[in-house]
């Protein structure tokens, strides 16, 4: 096993010496490889990697060592950006590349399909079949690929959204409306309609051999989505749908992921006793369920894939380490065989695979390794490294991440994870807790540049999966943490008591930071509890909770996000910017101005509000960014401001 491919860019983000190692700039920057992707031949590597703001490079790579990387596209990110690439052919990749664009409505996000060879020439845009009329509307969706090898070379099947047309006294003009299916050759452009577009079409699924199988639609109600999908399917051969299954809020039916055309079924999720599992539904016409895993005490989350196509190969879950349920003897024992090459990397995923599957990019990482990505091939049975995740780390010492457990107010066991300093003392020191984002969300072990950071700063850091996270089923999950908030932000506090009955803690030196829902979080226990936490830090926070339903009415989730929020008391009780008189430690805001996730007023308001209560108050807003701040020097920026913030006496 060896490192036998130097990326592009790889010897100059190399690691400063260690009296030259700024560590704000080494654990802000964007990940090295954002995104990978291998040719069907399994010889070539596609990857993303950063450019300066939020810019995005695309670099095709021989993975035989025959020749250096080749810069072949680039995006500057104002806006465009590239989220991925892959390939489809041997020859040519698509790209997605996205926005976030200020109409006159409000923040949208705009996406475009572009396709190139694999030397950058001869680029195209795949997203748009137009007539000869002017657009009734926006077409913001530019598709996306849902069958990579649905027949022939080069052609891919793909959602496109359709945008009516005025008429202009030909028959030329665009009539269909919403998402349908093509199929379209991306060296020529030519395609050919597989499924028309429907209004309320939001899925479609194939088999992986050019059959779309299953569909599913949205309820709406005065143009906003209810939150209820009706899913149909089609037998082997048929073009008739039938009635598969209805997914709610709740997700109490058969919520379908993919297919496996070999056994005829779907894989999907289904709730069951509080939790979410792994099911199966024949696609034959019988409507036969079979449970496939089920955790005793965990949500299932997903599903594991491999290949071109995204052949489900397991279930996933998380207890206190993400972890894979194989369905597939093969694979099971593939990643046995890989854990066993790579002991002290025990997080594997599979990345993407050659045609045959001969060939697996895999990224394998911990806690203290950021990751690294590496080409097995099966036939010849070699594992060689191709790429690390984060190079400016690669000489820094991490600390670890340790699972726990603590006890709230109420005597639940609350888990979480605390990360302390690799060097000095780790009793009565400086330390934060972080609560993750959602609040649909749950934090997980691994590495994770926030508390690296702060533990390189000699921080402890203790990140809890308060009652309102998700994974642990729905009585852990409660009505969620705006609606719940009082049991949340409770665990979050109780969070901070622990570190200072551990020791860990001085609690003159206790602080808060979060992000999104932990930016929330952060401003109501300080709300809550002002005498806790000395500092706290929010980082593109919500504020007002009926501002937040209201900053959603432009969209057409806009029922979905009253009917999660709610209504009653827990709205004024619940928003932190409604009692910022109570807040008596000082706050370090950070925002960017195009986030479509919360509107960067939400940070405008509890700043004015926290300076009109004669509080401590500063606010940084990042021009041109949006909810993840991705952007290398601003990442930096907002760590070098914050732990000066949080040090301070």
């Amino acid at each position: 096993m060896k490192h036998w491919i130097c990326l592009a860019g790889l010897s100059a983000a190399s690691p400063a010496a260690a009296q030259d190692f700024d560590a704000a700039a080494a654990f802000g920057a964007r990940e090295y490889v954002e995104q990978a992707s291998l040719s069907p031949d399994g010889t070539k590597l596609a990857y993303v990697v950063p450019l300066k703001g939020q810019g995005s490079g695309v670099f095709v790579v021989p993975l035989d060592g025959s020749a250096a990387p080749k810069a072949i596209a680039a995006s500057d990110g104002k806006p465009e950006r590239v989220s991925g690439c892959r390939w489809a052919s041997n020859t040519r990749l698509l790209c997605t590349v996205y926005g976030v664009v200020r109409l006159p409505e409000g923040l949208i996000v705009s996406t475009r399909l572009t396709t190139m060879d694999h030397d950058g020439s001869n680029m195209k845009v795949l997203s748009h079949t137009r007539g000869t009329g002017e657009q009734l509307g926006y077409a913001t969706f530019g598709g996306s690929v849902i069958d990579w090898n649905p027949g022939t070379d080069g052609q891919v099947m793909m959602i496109r959204q359709y945008v009516p047309e005025t008429t202009t006294g030909t028959r030329l003009a665009q009539k269909q409306e919403g998402l349908g299916v093509d199929l379209v050759d991306a060296r020529t452009l030519q395609s050919r309609t597989v499924e028309l577009a429907s209004r309320d079409a939001a899925e479609f699924f194939t088999d992986g051999k050019g059959n779309v199988r299953m569909m599913g639609r949205v309820q709406a109600r005065d143009g906003y989505t209810t939150g209820v999908r009706t899913y149909s399917y089609r037998r082997k051969g048929s073009k008739a749908w039938e009635a598969l299954s209805t997914v709610g809020p709740d997700r109490a039916g058969f919520d379908p992921y993919g297919i496996d055309p070999a056994l005829d079924v779907a894989y999907g999720l289904r709730r069951v006793d509080g939790r979410l599992a792994a099911y199966t539904r024949a696609l034959d016409g019988s409507g036969a369920e079979k449970l496939v895993y089920a955790h005793p005490q965990m949500d299932v989350t997903g599903f594991a894939r491999i290949g071109r196509n995204g052949r489900i190969i397991g279930a996933t879950y998380s207890t206190d380490i993400p972890s894979v349920e194989y369905f597939d003897p093969a694979v099971s024992k593939l990643v046995k065989s890989l854990a066993k090459a790579l002991p002290k990397l025990p997080l594997i995923r599979v990345v993407d695979s050659s045609e045959d599957e001969n060939r697996l990019l895999i990224w394998a990482g911990s806690d203290i390794d950021p990751g690294r990505y590496y080409l097995f091939d099966r036939t010849a049975k070699t594992l060689n490294e191709v790429a690390l995740a984060r190079p400016q780390l690669e000489k820094a010492k991490l600390a670890e991440m340790r699972h726990i457990t603590y006890r709230a107010a109420d005597g639940t066991m609350v888990p979480a994870y605390l990360t302390l300093p690799t060097q000095g003392s780790t009793k009565g020191i400086r330390a934060i807790v972080l609560p993750h984002g959602g609040p649909g969300a749950r934090d997980d072990w691994g590495f994770d540049w926030l508390s690296q950071y702060f533990a390189s700063q000699g921080f402890a850091v203790l990140q809890p999966n308060f009652r309102g996270s998700t994974g642990y089923g729905d009585a852990w999950f409660q009505k969620n943490g705006f609606q719940s908030w009082k049991t949340a932000i409770g665990d979050v506090n109780d969070a901070g008591r622990w570190l200072v009955s551990e020791g860990i803690a001085d609690p003159a030196k206790l602080a808060i930071f979060g992000w999104s829902y932990g930016g929330y979080a952060a401003l109501q226990s300080a709300a809550t509890e002002p005498g806790l936490f000395k500092r706290v830090v929010a980082v593109a926070p919500v504020t007002d909770l009926d501002r937040f339903k209201s900053d959603s009415a432009i969209y057409s989730s806009h029922r979905e996000v009253e009917r999660f929020v709610g209504s009653g008391p827990h709205i004024e009780q619940g928003s932190p910017a409604r009692h910022a008189a109570a807040i008596k430690a000082p706050v370090l805001i950070f925002h960017g101005d195009m986030d479509r996730n919360v509107a960067v007023g939400h940070a405008q308001l509890m700043h004015d509000k926290l300076k009109a209560a004669g509080a401590k108050s500063e606010l940084v807003i990042f021009p041109g960014l949006d909810h993840y701040l991705e952007d290398s020097e601003a990442r930096t920026q907002m760590l070098q401001k914050s732990a000066a913030f949080l040090k301070a006496p």
